[in-house]
């Protein structure tokens, strides 16, 4: 059970990563930024000095940091396909959160990870 915790802190702690992005990039209006070569440089500039970019990252290497814990805990077979709960943790909180559309077939699909998970936690 310790093991699947660190593993799920891990986890949990990139989707956070994620969605600080998705915050930082949304906000700052460049979701849609790289129309032209030239912008490439500004869109880099603008989305690496954001706050919620910059916190994403760090919570990215946050998460790593656990990872490695569970890295040496734990067989790499058993660990990995955990780490699909992400799937289902980001579309919960990009729904929740950012008010994105969920279709039916992609809450089937996260059903089947959900049981996927299930039983690979249980071995």
């Amino acid at each position: 059970m310790k093991n699947f915790l660190l593993i799920f802190t891990s986890v949990l702690i990139a989707v956070f990563g994620q969605l600080s992005m998705k915050h930082g990039i949304s906000r700052a209006n460049l979701v849609a930024g790289l129309g032209e070569i030239s912008s490439v440089y500004g869109y880099f500039v603008s989305a690496f000095t954001n706050p919620f970019v910059i916190m994403g990252f760090l919570l990215y290497g946050l998460s790593s940091l656990f990872w490695l814990i569970v890295l040496g805990r734990v067989e790499l077979s058993y660990a990995y396909p955990l780490v699909s709960m992400g799937y289902v943790l980001a579309v919960f909180f990009s729904w929740l959160l950012f008010r994105e559309h969920v279709s039916v077939i992609r809450i089937v699909g996260l059903v089947v990870i959900c049981i996927g998970v299930t039983l690979l936690s249980r071995s």
